[in-house]
């Protein structure tokens, strides 16, 4: 008897939240189809952007790319360009490669459980559950940033949730109010359940649903909740980028390394420890490689830029130089007009304001 009410108590809570949910959700294109490729384009693209900004990339993503074989055929720069803006753009590389491993092994044809979903490449966790419960009804929890939350607060978890306890604790409380009979509707309920209701600041707790059995409001604690260790830090670098014009053409290179913003295309740039002065950089090695026997004129010196990644916290100056004779970049491309390729955000608003 014990079990049972148990496993009421937390079907109950799974079914307030989509009751909820029924009243409350947004009206988004990508709820009104069970299409897998049309999930799988908007969680990614969803998993480290806010709707109201992931919106408007989604719609010119699948207009670009209506299904998961023209997204294989693409080129990675067409791809990169679309995502320009977006960010984290290991998530469009992950896509482009996960496009093409589902029409090698699968036939263009998306697996229907998540057992085979998490074998694509580029496909994790998350992304998996998503598709597997909402195109095909597989009871699996998605745990996102927003079910962490929700569960954390309703269930006291003062374990970190970027550590295996409390991940753990995460997943089996999600596992135990998804309601099986309609786990897509359930997943989709508790992300938005977390999105607007049980939000990271100042929550609304006295109209919440669940006011009467959440543990974090009996503690009054709903603001230490969830609990992150803060284990990553963060590091400045110093990009100098040179802007090279000759005659029409100014001269762009990609970034082929394993480094932030992988395939995107830059200025050329000299990367220091330290902020520096342009007399600093004129002593450098590579920059009396690129210019010697050139006769270079300083046009520009832009104020230093603060530009902030996940991780890392970016001093950026741009340096803008005339040339009468061509550059020894070693690996270059040559344009004449930068709209066609993929530049990281910092290029681009530079750009923009010049």
């Amino acid at each position: 008897m014990f079990f049972v009410q148990k496993y009421n108590f937390f079907q109950m809570i799974g079914q307030k939240i989509i009751a909820w949910y029924k009243r409350n959700k947004r009206i988004l294109p990508w709820r009104d189809t069970e299409n897998p490729y049309l999930i799988w384009v908007s969680e990614v693209i969803l998993q480290q952007t806010r709707v109201n900004q992931g919106l408007n990339y989604y719609n010119r993503f699948v207009k670009t790319f209506p299904d998961v074989q023209t997204l294989a055929s693409a080129e990675m720069d067409q791809v990169l360009k679309l995502w320009q803006g977006l960010g984290y753009y290991s998530r469009a590389r992950n896509m482009h490669a996960a496009a093409q491993d589902i029409m090698v092994r699968f036939g263009g044809q998306f697996p229907k459980t998540y057992k085979e979903l998490i074998t694509i490449k580029g496909i994790g966790d998350y992304t998996a559950s998503a598709i597997a419960s909402f195109s095909f009804g597989e009871a699996v929890p998605v745990i996102d940033g927003n079910v962490m939350r929700v569960m954390s607060r309703l269930f006291g978890i003062s374990d970190p949730i970027n550590k295996s306890q409390g991940r753990k604790k995460i997943r089996d409380y999600a596992e135990k109010t998804i309601v099986r009979e309609s786990p897509g509707i359930y997943n989709q309920a508790v992300m938005e359940f977390g999105a607007l209701q049980c939000v990271p600041s100042n929550p609304d707790c006295e109209i919440c649903v669940l006011e009467n059995i959440c543990e974090a409001r009996r503690l009054d604690v709903v603001a230490y909740l969830p609990v992150k260790d803060e284990v990553v830090k963060v590091k400045t670098r110093y990009f100098n980028y040179i802007i090279i014009n000759h005659g029409k053409y100014t001269y762009i290179q990609k970034r082929e390394s394993k480094d932030i913003w992988a395939g995107l295309y830059e200025f050329p740039m000299i990367e220091t420890e330290q902020p520096v002065d342009i007399g600093f950089l004129q002593q450098t090695d590579t920059w009396k490689h690129w210019f010697s026997g050139n006769n270079l004129q300083i046009t520009r010196i832009s104020p230093e830029i603060t530009h902030r990644l996940t991780h890392r916290i970016l001093k950026v100056r741009f340096y803008e130089v005339l040339v009468d004779q061509p550059v020894d970049l070693r690996t270059q491309i040559i344009w004449d007009d930068i709209a066609g390729y993929a530049v990281p955000r910092v290029i681009e608003n530079y750009l923009n304001m010049r």
